[in-house]
């Protein structure tokens, strides 16, 4: 039996298989991505809490000797552990390594890949069903999210995808949905670009805000940030059917169609959703990035093809 082994043994450390589960679930809780294993890390405390480790279990360390260069390094017991459970994750390509996380976001974090988040769902009884519609991150979706986000605006961007299938549904379309989803709302900070919004579920898996198409797919709309907009529900509803629009200063513009609506409708108990924003003074909440601002031409197609700008 090695050292390392036998140390877990003495002090009664849970299996690594348990830890590998632990893992995969405290990935799902932290969308995707947890910091590696360093001294001060939240995440290191919290599956140690989850598991109920005693101060010895927490604080004892494995000596390694180098004779030729007169020294002793020393590493945590229960960091070790994290690390062979992580190390065993990677093999299985359940998660990514730091190293090709760091490439592909510039931190050094484990990360669930496809494969990982689908076993994380099992774990924690989560129907894959809600697959689509959490933010959770995995390596397969983020590499689509990265070219989304750094591609550069073209000059006469075409907000159409005019070689996209609708009937059929591929793996790759799936994750393509996904990653438009998380960058539109990671853009815009998980809030509602027009009221502000921010909430998240208590169980900290979902977020109210919505990503809207500016150009719906049904127009066959590209999945591109630029014709994309952070919306929570009311307002995204509101924004697919012509309630209000957007011009290209980035103001809101209502459809005077809203001074037939009866004083009871469109609020929520004392605030109204749209008359509030008839002042002309109101505008979206925009990315930190001018370069996946909402499109001209984008915000104009929706402005002559799906808002009511008359009376009538």
């Amino acid at each position: 039996m090695s050292y390392e082994r036998k140390m877990f043994q003495q002090l009664a450390m849970p299996t690594r298989k348990e830890v590998e589960q632990a893992l995969l679930r405290a990935l799902l809780k932290h969308n995707g991505v947890i910091k590696e294993f360093g001294s001060g890390e939240n995440i290191v405390d919290e599956i140690a809490g989850d598991f109920g480790l005693n101060d010895l279990q927490r604080s004892a360390f494995l000596e390694t000797v180098y004779r030729k260069q007169n020294r002793v390094k020393k590493a945590y017991v229960w960091h070790r552990l994290l690390f062979r459970a992580a190390d065993s994750l990677a093999k299985e390509n359940l998660i990514s390594r730091p190293t090709q996380t760091l490439q592909l976001t510039g931190k050094r974090e484990w990360m669930l890949t496809e494969k990982g988040f689908d076993e994380a769902l099992r774990l924690c009884k989560i129907p894959s069903s809600r697959k689509p519609y959490l933010p959770t991150k995995s390596y397969e979706v983020q590499k689509i999210v990265k070219r989304l986000i750094e591609s550069p605006e073209p000059k006469n961007y075409d907000p159409f995808d005019r070689d996209k299938k609708i009937v059929k549904t591929t793996r790759e379309l799936a994750l393509r949905n996904r990653a438009f989803r998380q960058a539109v709302v990671e853009a815009y900070t998980y809030r509602c670009a027009v009221c502000g919004l921010k909430l998240q579920s208590p169980d900290s898996l979902l977020w109210e805000v919505e990503a809207a198409h500016i150009v719906p797919r049904f127009s066959f709309g590209r999945d591109d940030v630029c014709n994309g907009i952070a919306l929570c529900h009311p307002h995204h509803w509101a924004f697919d059917v012509g309630w209000f629009t957007v011009l290209d200063d980035y103001k809101v513009q209502v459809s005077p169609r809203i001074n037939r609506l009866p004083s009871d409708c469109g609020k929520l108990e004392r605030f109204d959703l749209f008359r509030v924003l008839r002042s002309g003074r109101a505008k979206l909440c925009l990315p930190n990035r001018n370069e996946i601002y909402p499109h001209h031409n984008a915000i104009r197609w929706h402005r002559e093809n799906i808002f009511y700008q008359r009376l009538l």
